[in-house]
């Protein structure tokens, strides 16, 4: 996520905003957790998988729009 940005912007925003670094920080933990549920090594129902897929979904769509919002500040 966000690969098209620069690092340094990604992280001056989470420095300035507490809500976005939270946001970032459990997208990469459900990211992390998915992956190794899919790969097998996670064993989980595939409920549970679906809705930390959501989760994850919504966590990125949220973070686009904060992104939108607010990179323009930290420049």
């Amino acid at each position: 996520m966000f690969e098209s940005q620069q690092r340094d912007d990604i992280e001056a925003l989470m420095k300035a905003d507490a809500e976005f670094r939270r946001l970032y920080q459990h997208h990469k933990e459900l990211d992390s957790k998915v992956h190794d549920a899919e790969i097998g090594v996670l064993p989980i129902d595939d409920a549970t998988l679906m809705g930390m897929k959501r989760e994850k979904l919504q966590a990125k769509e949220r973070l686009q729009r904060m992104w939108t919002d607010k990179a323009h500040l930290i420049n």
